[in-house]
């Protein structure tokens, strides 16, 4: 069976797409930081649809951990041969000169770094040249990419940027060894990530500036992601998809 490793997959987007995925027949691992029992609710719904599902607590931007997190997912799911790198921080909400260093370099750390140490990892577990089955990669772009977030989080936008770049890029150096990489970019979705960068209400009081004058759910956003994750997306690689609302 299909098994597809979620990294943040405690809550919001990634905990909607482990859900989703189980429903469509993938077995899920939820990695986690903190929160372990919200990252057990998740493993409880994936189980309920018949899947195998297991939660690990591992750092992304560790690279240590980040392996043992694959072996540990490996070892309880069989071989992985989809992954979501949907862990992010936007850090708190404000200007760049009010945002402190250690602040932008764990949004750093954990959306860039992050990503490519989680997706390298992968390649070494999926790419046919190193054994693999092959599989698909997704990452978590943002519309801030282009946008630039400015008064908000721009740090956040420059790593989505990053994310962009490094999507396109895998995707063109992996795409003969079987391994599809694309990314989802959200715009605003209702999810807890507003309340931890200090601005609780801030989906809705976007809702005027976003063409369908409402924010998106974040099942909403893990229906593109599922369906790259799927042989229903099979010559797609490289592409990087809005979610945005039109925004």
């Amino acid at each position: 069976m299909p098994a597809v490793l979620v990294t943040g997959g405690s809550r919001g987007i990634g905990a909607a797409v482990a859900r989703l995925a189980a429903t469509r027949g993938y077995d899920v691992c939820i990695n986690y930081m903190s929160n372990v029992e919200a990252a057990e609710e998740v493993v409880a719904a994936v189980e309920a649809e018949g899947r195998k599902g297991c939660a690990i607590h591992a750092d992304v931007a560790n690279p240590i951990q980040v392996e043992q997190l694959f072996e540990q997912a490996s070892s309880a799911l069989g071989p992985i041969t989809g992954l979501v790198n949907s862990a992010g921080l936007t850090g708190p909400a404000g200007t760049l000169s009010e945002t402190t260093v250690a602040a932008i370099e764990r949004v750093i750390n954990v959306n860039v770094l992050g990503t490519i140490l989680c997706s390298r990892e992968a390649l070494r577990w999926m790419a046919r040249s190193a054994g693999g089955e092959g599989g698909a990669i997704v990452n978590l772009s943002s519309v801030a990419a282009e946008i630039g977030s400015p008064g908000e989080f721009v740090w956040y936008a420059a790593t989505k940027g990053a994310v962009d770049s490094f999507t396109i890029g895998l995707a063109r150096e992996v795409g003969d060894d079987g391994v599809r990489v694309n990314a989802v970019a959200p715009g605003i979705i209702e999810t807890d990530i507003h309340e931890t960068a200090g601005k609780p209400d801030r989906a809705k009081q976007m809702a005027p500036a976003i063409p369908m004058h409402r924010p998106g759910g974040a099942e909403e956003v893990a229906e593109p992601i599922v369906w790259l994750l799927s042989e229903a997306a099979s010559y797609v690689t490289g592409a990087v998809i809005r979610v945005s609302g039109g925004r």
